[in-house]
């Protein structure tokens, strides 16, 4: 037993010198005989020249001589064409001077044909009735506030919509009593 604790022992001590050197300083190892890396010579190189015709040198041109202009030149006059005066234009007593016209007041611009601004007005009041007939029929303190929005907005647009068909802007005004219907029938809808 003893040969065998001593080759433990021994083992451990192997090991403990190996470990022990491994912890030292690193250290590179170097062979101080060896003479640094030379560089070769490049090849040599073999340039074949080039066979270009040379060109005579262009002939320096000579800037023409600059004059400092002179005084403008009146135009030649033209020739004055003979006048030819017409016979006189008297006036007679059955040809009597006209008195100056009378500026006609501006037209205004039409955007619809009159054929159709019966029609678009008929449209535009009909609408108007029956937003107005919605809007009658809801109980605007029982509205919650987003509806009660809803539905002063489109009070504001049947009383734009009449104010447009008063100043015969049927266009604006069919936009604003289409607005106005719309709203007032969705409201309705959520008052039943």
């Amino acid at each position: 037993m003893r040969l065998w604790r001593v080759c433990v022992c021994g083992g451990c001590a192997g090991l403990t010198a190996i470990m022990v050197s491994a912890c030292g300083p690193a250290r590179a190892k170097t062979t101080p005989d060896v003479p640094p890396l030379q560089m070769p010579a490049p090849p040599p190189r073999a340039v074949e020249p080039n066979e270009t015709e040379t060109l005579p040198p262009a002939p320096i041109v000579e800037e023409p001589e600059r004059r400092m202009p002179s005084r403008p030149t009146r135009p030649p006059a033209r020739p004055e064409a003979p006048r030819i005066e017409s016979p006189r234009h008297e006036v007679t007593k059955t040809e009597t001077a006209k008195p100056a016209e009378e500026p006609k007041p501006p037209t205004t611009l039409q955007t619809t044909p009159i054929s159709a601004e019966a029609e678009m007005e008929r449209a535009v009041r009909g609408l108007l009735t029956r937003a107005t007939g919605d809007l009658n029929r809801i109980d605007r303190r029982a509205l919650n506030a987003d509806a009660r929005t809803q539905y002063d907005t489109a009070k504001r647009f049947v009383a734009q919509a009449e104010e447009a068909l008063k100043s015969r802007n049927l266009v604006f005004a069919t936009n604003l009593a289409d607005k106005a219907a719309t709203l007032a029938a969705q409201l309705a809808g959520r008052s039943h």
